[in-house]
């Protein structure tokens, strides 16, 4: 992890925005610039050095984790402490992350930082969150093999009488003895009419024959998140069942062939709709094409219809058209992959064929 390079890239993108300094409280942002993996820190960014403030329980961990950073134990409360840094650096113009501070805690800092000015500052790390180094792509790689044989595994457990909730906690714990810290979210086993429901997140219904039966998964690991989606058949399909599924493959893997670098998010968004919306689907697919995945399991870019972001190598999105019948049932299917200098490469490797159980 270069945290040196990333906070150089930051100071840069400071000095362009006219700030002194940033206070960066956002935990995965925290993590981005110094390798972190506690729950409590903070870190100050100045043009010409880095302090990272945590409390006494995380002290020894800072100091075999922290990079490029000087660490300092603070007290009860942070603002005393950050207060005497600024002093130091002589610091007068401060950035806080404005997604990050609650106005609460922004009245604290008005109130605690006289003489200093506050100005709000936007996405400056996750702009550079959203490029990928190869160390970042490596462990993405990894935390989407371990998403692939999960869904391989469960296969073989899913059959008519076993509830969501059940199929849930099997891939849930068939990812964890493959070495992944936890699930990147609540898990999504949806069937039957629950199909149609995008987040339907794992209930205690039973699946049932003649069902379509979305997962929705992924597996975080070392700090970063795979996210894949597949849906399957349990029992004999419809004619209505067969068609949207092809619909959505086709979709799917019209955007795969032709995603690729310098074109924007609406761009990338529209190469699923616009097929889906030709197969007179549009108002059952109102969902974006797909999000950047990394430390968080929903980051930038987006590839949604107000997506203006230009993709750029290195950047790691998912790529996840659906169709939801209300009543019904739905149909998503889902890759995540890496923008290249002339495409995009999967990362997750999972079959995406018609597949009926039972």
């Amino acid at each position: 992890m270069d945290t040196e390079r990333r906070l150089a890239s930051l100071r840069a993108k400071m000095d362009e925005e006219d700030l002194e300094a940033l206070w960066v409280t956002g935990p995965a942002n925290r993590r981005y610039l110094t390798g972190f993996t506690g729950t409590s820190g903070y870190v100050l960014v100045t043009l010409h050095k880095a302090v990272f403030f945590t409390d006494f329980r995380y002290m020894e961990q800072a100091a075999g984790q922290v990079k490029n950073c000087e660490i300092r134990q603070h007290g009860p409360n942070v603002l005393p402490d950050l207060k005497a840094a600024l002093e130091e650096e002589r610091i007068v113009r401060l950035g806080f992350e404005q997604e990050h501070v609650s106005y609460g805690t922004y009245l604290e800092l008005a109130r605690d930082l006289p003489g200093v000015e506050l100005v709000p500052a936007k996405g400056l790390v996750e702009q550079l969150r959203m490029v990928k180094d190869a160390g970042e792509v490596e462990i993405l790689r990894q935390a989407a093999r371990i998403a692939d044989e999960a869904f391989e595994h469960i296969l073989s457990f899913v059959r008519p009488g076993v509830t969501e909730k059940e199929v849930a906690w099997e891939l849930e714990t068939f990812m964890r003895s493959k070495g992944a810290d936890s699930a990147s979210f609540d898990t999504i086993v949806a069937s039957g009419a629950r199909s149609a429901l995008p987040h339907g997140v794992a209930s205690d219904k039973p699946i049932a024959e003649g069902e379509l039966v979305t997962f929705d998964f992924g597996a975080y690991y070392r700090g970063y998140c795979s996210d894949l989606t597949r849906t399957v058949m349990v029992g004999k399909e419809t004619g209505k069942h067969r068609e949207i599924y092809d619909i959505v493959l086709e979709a799917q893997m019209h955007a795969l062939e032709n995603l690729r670098p310098g074109m924007t998010g609406k761009e990338a968004d529209a190469l699923t709709r616009n097929i889906i919306q030709r197969y007179g689907y549009s108002d059952y697919f109102g969902h974006g094409t797909g999000h950047g995945i990394g430390l968080e399991i929903h980051e930038a870019p987006r590839l949604s219809v107000t997506g203006e972001t230009v993709l750029q190598p290195g950047m790691t999105v998912t790529v996840e058209p659906g169709i939801y019948l209300p009543g019904f049932g739905g149909v998503r299917i889902e890759d995540d992959v890496v923008i290249t200098d002339t495409g995009a490469e999967r990362l997750t490797a999972s079959p995406k064929h018609w597949t009926r159980i039972g």
